[in-house]
């Protein structure tokens, strides 16, 4: 299946000097696929000068829109939503709405863009608020986890939404017809934990879900569930703090193997295992966080990716768009509703 992605040239800590290589590395991936850079045509223009690249010598498939305001990184997103209707962004987001593209990438302003994208395409029906979700690498491949940070203060209900977007977003990209469900807490026993976490297990158990139970902090990345759900707060804590764990850990390593001549001999020894270590734990491959529960498909880039990092986040959109994914998490929720409704009260 060809796709068009709307990218939001503009956005991120690097804007155009980014955004655009990595989109032009995509197209010669991709030769069937198309892309519409949206923002300043002059400086869109002048990038692609810049790397060589006209956009004659892809024909339609790489195409300017223009846009004349750029939402900042440190913006309010009221602000952004009210006062820039013809950000990059915004009009990225506008042209998956009416059809144009299958699905908008952007490293722009986290807040600005899931407010302006569930301003413009609206919630799937049943889904109360749409959540960030993201991979983690794991000691046997890599678990999904969700709520990244969008939502804060959630409900047992909420969690639920979050788990079966999840599940549907791992059974497309990954091709896992059932794959299990945990639910992050401060043990794996059904007494821990809160009151909203303890009833979002409930929730959970009654669901068609493959609900594995309560995981704890350590188990995500050991692999132990193929998708993790938890609440904004704490799932932004625990990203955080895994990507500071990471940079340290290599920071370590670089240290020791540096500090005379002969770590440096063992570490040009090492380098094999350095490199497959290295290529392990790199947060770039996992770039690209999916804002799900809208009508459509977005997802956001780290606002510091480089032309690797993005092309990963490009990817992730395409294959999103690919698998249908948005109308796939409407169904299930259409499903689970109508199975709501059809259970006779006091039966689970």
């Amino acid at each position: 299946m060809d796709v068009t992605l709307a990218i939001d040239a503009m956005g991120g800590d690097h804007g155009a000097s980014v955004t655009i290589p990595a989109a032009v590395k995509y197209l010669k991936q991709y030769p069937r696929d198309t892309i519409i850079l949206v923002g300043n045509p002059d400086a869109i223009h002048t990038q692609l000068q810049a790397i060589g690249v006209k956009t004659a010598q892809f024909g339609d498939r790489l195409r300017v829109h223009a846009a004349t305001q750029v939402v900042g990184m440190d913006e309010q997103p009221q602000s952004a939503l009210r006062g820039k209707k013809d950000s990059s962004m915004r009009v990225a987001i506008n042209l998956v709405k009416d059809g144009t593209a299958s699905a908008c990438i952007s490293a722009g302003n986290t807040g600005a863009l899931m407010a302006t994208a569930r301003y413009v395409l609206k919630t799937i029906p049943g889904i109360d608020r749409p959540a960030i979700a993201s991979y983690l690498p794991t000691k046997n491949g890599q678990v999904c986890m969700l709520d990244l940070g969008a939502n804060t203060d959630c409900s047992a209900e909420h969690l639920l939404q979050f788990a079966m977007m999840g599940a549907t977003l791992v059974t497309a990209l990954e091709h896992k017809p059932n794959p299990t469900v945990g639910l992050l807490n401060i043990g794996s026993e059904d007494i821990k934990g809160n009151e909203i976490v303890k009833q979002a297990a409930l929730l959970l158990r009654e669901s068609d879900l493959n609900f594995y139970g309560n995981v704890e902090g350590n188990d995500i990345f050991n692999g132990v569930t193929d998708l993790v759900v938890c609440d904004g707060f704490v799932g932004n804590v625990a990203l955080k703090t895994a990507e500071g764990v990471a940079k340290m850990m290599g920071g370590f390593l670089k240290e020791g193997f540096t500090q005379n001549l002969y770590t440096k001999f063992a570490a040009l020894v090492s380098m094999p295992v350095l490199r497959a270590f290295k290529h392990r734990l790199d947060h770039r491959r996992y770039n690209g966080a999916s804002l799900l529960g809208l009508r459509g498909i977005v997802v956001k880039s780290h606002g510091s990716a480089d032309v690797f990092a993005f092309g990963c986040a490009i990817e992730k959109a395409a294959e999103e768009a690919r698998e249908n994914m948005w109308q796939h998490i409407s169904e299930h929720i259409e499903k689970w509703h109508n199975q709501r409704q059809n259970t006779p009260q006091g039966v689970s």
